[in-house]
């Protein structure tokens, strides 16, 4: 296995783009990425696309940037869709079998909806009613796992609202960010409730974005930039076995596992983090991915947000992007997104959010039922 560096990066700033395609915006970003990394499209030799409701945009990008004849991957995983691509084309490069591997994650979820043009589930299964209309719809699965931290711990609502104001305060200075407005913590307990205990404020929005990488073996990582990032691990995890169906779906264990994974594999442990991006689509998780990731003690997410250790500033900077809950979640860019961030903050090029110092961040996507997604990046 070869060590691998990300030489390009860019995104798009996410929002609605209802006159433009998604393949158009994939495009967008992956030119922006070959530009960073100083390459013509005519030098990838593999392309790995992350699009969950539209999975044939790989090809699509192509008719934009030049078609070479390389291959294509189009790669659908959940929330975790885009980050899975990375790591598909990070073992490509790693394992010899190519050198220079272009990543792009992209959705369109402005002139869809959350669950697609039709509203309902793309593979037409059959739930029961409570299922389907209840406890298998995201708000309330992650609503769910807060529920069951508030009743083991004592955890209040006023301590996931304040993730809501942390992000979004954070996110006033993206400008990438679908939103840029900070929400006090009155406005966000007073908002209208999605399903308890998250408000509206405390829930991602929907939208359209993309992101793109282009990565290498580190040593002709070293020829293009003065700072390649390197990829110090790629770990990707799935639900364990239970003996029985889970009544609430798990929320922790996969993240857990893959934490646990990444470390190892990195040489590093969680006080060697000096920023996390992690997978915010409720203001719920964001809490339990604190102890999920080992940043406090099992038990001490609440605390950690009272005494603002993730704020940017603080111990261990959590979303500096503004996270999900603040830039969007188009679900296939979600997982390269967080890549770039972290790349950028590496770099010492993320502006007035820059994370001062930063050596080592992580990036964390989960998709409830399919997947989690750790990569932990170094200077």
């Amino acid at each position: 296995m070869r060590e691998v560096a990300i030489v390009g990066a860019n995104m798009i700033k996410f929002g609605r783009y209802p006159d433009k395609f998604v393949d158009e915006l994939a495009a967008e970003a992956a030119v922006g990425a070959l530009k960073d990394a100083g390459i013509s499209a005519k030098e990838v030799q593999v392309l790995v696309s992350g699009n969950l409701r539209q999975p044939m945009t790989g090809q699509r990008i192509t008719r934009h940037i030049g078609m070479t004849g390389v291959p294509i991957v189009n790669v659908v995983n959940n929330c975790a869709t885009g980050s899975t691509a990375f790591r598909d084309a990070y073992l490509m490069v790693a394992t010899g079998l190519y050198d220079v591997a272009l990543v792009v994650g992209s959705e369109q979820l402005g002139k869809m909806g959350l669950l697609g043009g039709g509203g309902g589930d793309p593979y037409d299964r059959v739930y029961p009613t409570e299922g389907y209309a209840g406890s298998e719809t995201m708000p309330t699965v992650f609503a769910q796992a807060g529920v069951e931290h508030m009743r083991k711990y004592g955890t209040t609502i006023e301590q996931f609202a304040k993730i809501a104001v942390k992000n979004h305060k954070h996110g006033t200075l993206n400008p990438y960010a679908q939103y840029q407005i900070e929400t006090p913590l009155e406005m966000v307990l007073n908002a209208r409730m999605i399903s308890w205990p998250n408000t509206l404020y405390m829930c991602c929005p929907t939208g359209d974005g993309a992101a793109a990488a282009i990565i290498m073996p580190l040593e002709r990582a070293r020829r293009h930039t003065a700072m390649p990032i390197k990829v110090a691990a790629s770990v990707l995890t799935s639900d364990p076995w239970s003996e029985r169906d889970l009544a609430v779906d798990d929320v922790n264990t996969l993240t857990r596992k893959a934490a646990q994974e990444a470390y190892g594999q990195a040489g590093l442990g969680p006080k060697d983090l000096d920023m996390v991006e992690l997978h915010d689509c409720f203001a719920t998780p964001e809490l339990l991915h604190y102890e999920n990731l080992g940043l406090c003690a099992d038990g001490e997410g609440g605390r950690m947000i009272d005494e603002g250790r993730t704020y940017n500033g603080g111990d261990i900077p959590v979303n500096v992007s503004g996270g999900l809950l603040s830039k969007g979640h188009p679900l296939g860019a979600t997982g390269v997104a967080n890549i770039v961030e972290v790349t950028w903050h590496l770099r010492g090029q993320a502006g007035p959010r820059q994370v001062q110092g930063a050596k080592v961040g992580l990036a964390h996507v989960i998709g409830v039922g399919a997947a989690c997604t750790i990569h932990i990046l170094t200077k």
